[in-house]
């Protein structure tokens, strides 16, 4: 059986807005807070979207974050148990390591970020 994947993340220079309009949109709502790198998102523009409170429960947890600076793009995450290792995988696939692994400074999390051979970018996301 392949992994799944485990969150989702909205990036943009202007997260504010960005969760306003996914909000009014979807009718997500969010918890401000910190990503788990500032690879990611900027200190306290990262709006959690909890997946158990959406629609009938069974939507993924993600994220609509950014900030000045930083590229949109729409990115997700497939959980692995080895962040490092799929890191190194993906590279011997032809991929490019783009970040990580990275830890956030409050938990066991721990994330990546490559591209494949077509320059998509890629999350993993673990536990140590």
């Amino acid at each position: 059986m392949g992994q799944p994947v485990v969150h989702f993340e909205i990036v943009g220079s202007d997260p504010a807005t960005l969760r306003s309009y996914y909000g009014d949109l979807f009718g997500w709502e969010f918890g401000l807070g910190d990503a788990s790198a500032t690879a990611v998102s900027a200190p306290g523009e990262y709006g959690f979207v909890d997946g158990s409170t959406t629609g009938d429960g069974t939507g993924i947890n993600g994220g609509v974050c950014g900030g000045q600076g930083y590229e949109p793009r729409v990115l997700f995450y497939v959980g692995v148990p080895d962040v490092e290792a799929a890191l190194q995988k993906a590279e011997s696939l032809g991929g490019k390591r783009v970040m990580g692994p990275a830890r956030s400074s409050d938990g066991p999390l721990v994330v990546g970020h490559f591209t494949d051979p077509e320059g998509n970018l890629i999350g993993v996301a673990g536990t140590v």
